[in-house]
């Protein structure tokens, strides 16, 4: 189309949209959603194509459900410039009405834009703020003679997270901009963008100062009559709140979530809180009434009667605070173990609710100020409720999250959250409010229960899982945590919702274990665990009480991500009334918190939110490269952040040792592939099964599941094939113990194996070597290659005569055998709670369709260390298995003289022999 009808349509003298022109369109394309409030609300779906924004019209926007096909009217192109505009288009011009950037991020076109655009079928990934994953837009109606537009179908691909609207709509669930996180009606009110179209596209954006609020009236000092008899002293006056705005009061609210990190962020523009352990509630007071929601909106006023009158006395007539109810221990600390306990004995005197955010007063909004303001007006507020009444205003340092962080965990409290001092409010989960962990824990959705031993009653221990996409995958169980009333009391509401199958797409279809009953997939669990083993399961996980707030669909694996670096040092100083005295609890010779002013930081955050065509350079393309005949896109991206290893140099390793050393192990093998789109420390998902997008050079073979129907595997026998993986965001590759050819007989089996977080590395060594000895003894030789984590595989090479259910029975005897012989040192039952101290011997890698990491596969951690085969005079103490990066692998390789696994590869004739079995208990 080109620009010429949409300039047609608009008078530049009227309309801050931009005029713009059109621009080569690089490597990274960007893609637009605004939410256009016109005649009639609609989402303006955008993409970035032959130098303009390709548009079309959504009236009820996207959604993640794969059967509901969304209209999409195609309209007129729109520059470039506009994917950056938010504002007001003036009533009587074309458009006229509210425009919010709903989302933004980059497009990638899975088929040739070009020609698909013309065809009338493009098919692409969405990698916005909001929408992610593969989508469709299919032409249905082309233009006509009489003013007809034409008409396309905009829906979601059936990929992993697709999911039905009966669980959520996304243009519901996210209804802000993604820009500055206000509404429509906020965008509205503030009519703060202008487009001068005479002006350098770079300069053409100008802003008015939003208005400053009105001091709210509950702000102002608080009269003597309402002070407590505790010995509360009236609040001054706080200071007026810029970016409050008067509104009605909202009726309900979508609460702010914090993202997990794996450390502390640094720098004085993040204030950090106690982590409570309760449940979070949204406290609405209007005019004497008080309400208490749930995260999912759920009432809950009426389970908490005895802090009703708490909140009414609070010298607001209409208020909303952001808290957790909880217990306090006696030493201070908050239990979600003593919550449940409480509430189960009735004992709601106890409750404390402590407020941490203010987001509406006495007519104004005030999500739009900055968090330290709303802290202290909602300090001011509470005033001696501060201390000890039933709410209490949960307190921050400004700065030194590390030592809050570590004497919190002295403490043995969960954790702490840190905040962006200077950021507002948004319905959503952010990377402005961040949780710190000092112990792993978090919910699970309960797919069944085990049968109780002993004298215990109710049940042994409960299967957990979490989502992905529509599917639940399975994380273990857990057996300790669990009073003899819990017990009880749990058991029989898992009775009302036992079931015939299992709910776990991963587990207990082909052959549920003996005492395990299934459930349907509705109760949900905290649970806190040491970590994650690299097969996905959990290590020594403990039960801490139901959640009822939470719905099982929500329930998701939480992985750490890093947190943000350190804001640039600010240009200036902007005074703020906050400063944050340190904690009671700090220990003297900690640093004090800081006193001074509080810097607002530079806000270059609003810099990377935008879409890329709005910040790159005009005309310069993102670079690209080849590989093996594989086009790599991105190929500086790091997936690495600890090595900095990048996209392209995972690519060129994978070429140098794909035909010599890689392939001739892990070639024709049905494949488990661990897809991180985003890098190492980012979400990860697992496939197993082949689609439409995988490309020619990796190959498809079916596969006979347990239920009888057949599925499409992957597999690779190509250095082509390798690289095409990285390109599609593999990270790890793991592979069955037979081959495409011949299916249903292995050819070796592996002996993993997996330390305790506490065993040494020496050892984890002298149980190889004795694991070795001992298959040396029955006739078998061996291998070994390190994990690429804290474990090594002994893997034996056997000739293709025996079944799978002979492999695995006998490699679960040869390890109890081990386990027998070596009283305390193992353990062959990944599910026992007691693995402290032991070294796992997991034999299970060997039954038909499990899968283990391939030789000189790199694995999804941060360093990115890879499964290396290894000579046995290697397997030493000296040995640093997490050093055996890809640069390292490289290096080490050109240094062998010979291949440490030569050998391995002619050893194709070793069997089980009857004397074998014999020897280990095994029954012919």
């Amino acid at each position: 189309m080109g620009l010429a009808e949409y300039n047609r349509k608009r008078d530049f003298k009227k309309t801050p949209e931009p005029k713009g022109h059109e621009h080569p369109s690089g490597g990274t394309l960007a893609f637009v959603i605004q939410k256009h409030a016109a005649s009639h609300l609609h989402y303006d779906f955008r993409l970035e194509l032959e130098g303009v924004l390709k548009s079309w019209a959504v009236p009820k926007g996207p959604t993640y459900d794969p059967t509901v096909k969304r209209l999409a009217v195609h309209v007129e192109d729109h520059p470039i410039e506009y994917g950056d505009f938010e504002g007001i288009i003036p009533r009587g011009e074309y458009g006229g009405g509210t425009v919010m950037l709903w989302d933004t991020g980059t497009w990638e076109p899975l088929d040739d834009p070009h020609k698909a655009y013309r065809k009338g079928h493009l098919r692409f990934a969405l990698h916005g703020q909001k929408l992610h994953g593969a989508w469709h837009l299919v032409r249905s109606r082309r233009a006509d003679d009489d003013g007809g537009k034409e008409q396309w179908l905009l829906f979601k691909d059936d990929d992993d997270l697709a999911r039905p609207e009966s669980e959520g709509r996304v243009v519901e669930d996210e209804p802000l901009s993604v820009k500055t996180g206000r509404s429509l009606e906020e965008i509205a009110g503030d009519a703060d963008a202008t487009w001068h179209s005479n002006r350098d596209p770079k300069d053409a954006v100008t802003r008015k100062p939003a208005a400053k609020a009105k001091k709210p009236a509950a702000s102002a000092a608080r009269p003597a009559s309402t002070a407590k008899s505790a010995g509360a002293a009236a609040s001054s006056p706080a200071p007026k709140l810029e970016g409050a705005r008067k509104a009605a009061m909202p009726r309900d609210l979508t609460p702010e979530l914090a993202t997990l990190v794996d450390d502390v962020p640094a720098g004085d523009e993040w204030l950090h809180e106690i982590k409570f352990d309760g449940y979070r509630l949204l406290v609405f007071i209007d005019r004497g009434k008080v309400r208490m929601l749930t995260r999912k909106a759920n009432d809950w006023t009426d389970r908490f009667p005895g802090l009703v009158p708490s909140f009414k006395e609070l010298p607001a007539k209409q208020a909303i605070l952001d808290g957790e109810l909880v217990i306090v221990a006696p030493n201070g600390t908050t239990s979600f173990q003593m919550l449940q306990n409480v509430l189960n004995n009735d004992r709601h005197d106890e409750l404390v609710f402590y407020a941490f955010d203010l987001l509406y007063l006495d007519g104004m909004d005030l999500r739009g100020v900055p968090l330290v303001e709303r802290k202290e007006a909602l300090r001011a507020l509470l005033g001696g409720e501060a201390a000890g009444g039933r709410v209490r205003f949960s307190d921050h340092v400004l700065g030194n999250g590390a030592p809050f962080h570590a004497q919190a965990c002295r403490m043995n409290l969960e954790g702490i959250i840190s905040k962006r001092a200077d950021s507002r409010y948004t319905s959503k989960r952010t990377k402005d409010w961040l949780k710190v962990k000092c112990n792993k824990r978090q919910e699970f959705v309960i797919g069944g229960w085990t049968d109780p031993k002993g004298s215990r009653t109710g049940f042994g221990s409960l299967i957990l899982g979490y989502y992905r996409g529509n599917q639940l995958i399975h994380a273990g169980r857990v057996g300790t945590g669990f009073n003899d009333e819990l017990l009880r009391g749990l058991h029989g509401k898992l009775k009302k919702l036992a079931a015939d199958e299992s709910p776990f797409a991963d587990y207990g279809q082909r052959r549920a274990p003996r005492d395990v009953h299934w459930v349907k997939p509705e109760l949900v669990g905290e649970v806190a665990f040491t970590e994650w083993t690299d097969e996905g399961i959990l290590r020594h996980p403990t039960f801490q009480g139901l959640r009822e707030d939470k719905s099982a669909r929500e329930v998701v694996r939480e992985d750490e991500q890093s947190p943000p670096p350190p804001a640039p040092a600010p240009a200036s100083k902007a005074k703020s009334a906050a400063r944050s005295p340190a904690p009671a609890s700090k220990p003297a010779d900690e640093p004090p918190a800081s006193k001074g002013e509080y810097e607002r930081p530079l806000r270059t955050r609003e810099l990377l939110s935008r879409p890329p065509s709005t910040t790159r350079a005009r005309g310069r393309k993102t670079p690209e490269a080849e590989v093996a005949g594989v086009r790599i896109t991105n190929p500086d991206k790091v997936l690495f952040p600890d090595t900095g290893v990048t996209k392209l140099e995972l690519a060129r390793y994978y070429e140098q040792i794909g035909d010599a050393r890689m392939l001739p192990y892990c070639g024709g093998r049905p494949l488990t592939l661990v897809r991180c789109p985003e890098g190492a420390g980012k979400p990860c998902f697992y496939q197993k099964h082949a689609d439409d997008n995988f490309p020619k050079a990796v190959g498809r073979v079916n596969v006979e599941e347990n239920t009888g129907e057949q599925d499409v595997y992957t597999y690779v026998d190509s250095v082509p094939g390798l690289v095409a993986m990285v390109q599609m965001g593999v990270l790890e590759l793991h592979v069955w113990g037979s081959k495409r050819d011949h299916l249903e007989r292995p050819d070796l089996f592996i002996i993993d194996l997996d330390p305790a977080p506490d065993v040494k590395w020496e050892r984890v060594v002298a149980s190889a070597l004795w694991t070795r000895e001992q298959l040396g003894d029955l006739g078998l030789e061996s291998w070994c290659k390190t994990t690429g984590g804290k474990g090594l595989h002994v893997v034996v090479p056997i000739a293709r005569r025996h079944t799978w259910d002979e492999v695995k029975e006998f490699t679960r005897l040869f390890c109890r055998e081990l386990s027998t012989r070596a009283p305390g040192e193992f353990i062959t039952k990944s599910t026992l709670a007691k693995r402290g101290g032991k070294i796992f011997l997991d034999y299970l890698r060997n039954a038909r369709g499990a899968t283990a990491v391939s030789a000189y596969s790199v694995r999804s951690k941060r360093a990115g260390a890879a499964s290396v085969p290894l000579g046995w005079n290697e397997v030493t103490p000296k040995l640093r298995p997490d050093s055996l990066t890809p640069a390292a692998v490289i290096e080490r390789l050109k240094k062998l003289k010979r291949d440490p696994w030569e050998d391995f590869y002619k050893t194709n004739k070793q069997t089980i022999t009857k004397a074998m079995k014999a020897a280990v208990g095994m029954k012919e």
